[in-house]
């Protein structure tokens, strides 16, 4: 993550995005890909329910706030919240140079729209997915 500028997000804006107390701040300053919800157990563990979430490259990232940190969630990859707070606001995967942000820290409006639905195999039983989004077991 850095303050480099490589154009505009898929959105045709800069993208930003705040935790719940407003220690962190973030900017993509690049294309955003991947607008996904993710169903996993993990995810659903950490948020509550599901996980909303678009990917950036990292050196498109820019994250300002000294309450950042990272659990390592698995041997591949960590997750970034608020340590004041503890909004999740981000995921990695190891050595994949982008990271996934939070779609619902980022400030309105966004002009961005999900694409699919993810690890859907692992989806709580509490719950339906009725939209006509592709779904990926």
């Amino acid at each position: 993550m850095s303050q480099a500028s490589k154009g505009a997000p898929s959105s045709g804006k800069t993208l930003q995005g705040q935790c719940l107390c407003g220690s962190i701040h973030y900017q993509m300053q690049g294309p955003s890909e991947s607008f996904s919800v993710c169903h996993c157990t993990q995810c659903r563990r950490q948020s509550g329910h599901q996980w909303a979430s678009a990917q950036c490259k990292d050196d498109d990232l820019i994250i300002t706030g000294d309450t950042l940190s990272w659990y390592r969630s698995s041997p591949t990859a960590k997750r970034g919240f608020c340590s004041a707070c503890g909004s999740f606001l981000f995921w990695a995967l190891d050595g994949e140079g982008k990271t996934s942000f939070s779609l619902g820290s980022l400030n309105s409006p966004t002009g961005l729209r999900l694409e699919k639905h993810i690890f859907v195999a692992d989806k709580g039983d509490y719950y339906a997915t009725t939209d006509d989004l592709p779904q990926k077991d």
